[in-house]
């Protein structure tokens, strides 16, 4: 009697480690602007996270769908801001966020992986907008010679892989 509870318990057991381990986020290369584009006006740097998409609704039928919240995280892995990542009820766009430049990591979630964290980190330049896409469908236009893709492990184009390190003050 006791060997199928002990063999019950094994495979609960071994199916909630499984569990834990799926549930670790993927974690993504470097990203960062694509050095093409740059404000030289803005002292600060832009992060738009094309996070996967999520349905919303209220009290009637009505269904629309809007990029999921993220957070950032600084270098020593302090909570640095929630994004809600809309910018209007039914508007699609996800929100710009103006961050210091330097380096962050983002969680976010990416179609088809649950939450990512992406970069280690993501690069925030002066002046310039680094964008993240964490759902398949981006065909990055071309790019300026040695600037690489950074691709999501089912082979979709993220993001531009960040360049060498920015030199910022308190990042």
């Amino acid at each position: 009697m006791k060997k199928p509870f002990r063999l019950t318990v094994c495979i609960v057991g071994s199916a909630c480690i499984a569990v834990g381990c799926a549930s670790a986020p993927v974690v993504l290369a470097p990203v960062g602007p694509c050095s093409a584009k740059y404000e030289p006006s803005d002292p600060n740097g832009h992060l738009q996270v094309f996070s996967a998409m999520e349905a919303q609704s209220e009290g009637d039928d009505s269904v629309w769908y809007q990029h999921s919240a993220y957070v950032i995280y600084g270098p020593q892995g302090k909570r640095i801001k929630y994004v809600g990542n809309t910018i209007g009820k039914l508007d699609e766009t996800p929100q710009t966020v103006t961050l210091p430049a330097g380096r962050y990591t983002v969680k976010a979630r990416a179609e088809g992986y649950g939450h990512v964290l992406v970069g280690m980190p993501v690069v925030i330049e002066p002046g310039k907008t680094t964008v993240v896409h964490l759902e398949s469908g981006w065909n990055p236009p071309p790019a300026p010679p040695g600037t690489e893709i950074v691709r999501a492990p089912s082979g979709y184009a993220v993001g531009w892989l960040a360049g060498p390190p920015i030199l910022s003050s308190g990042q």
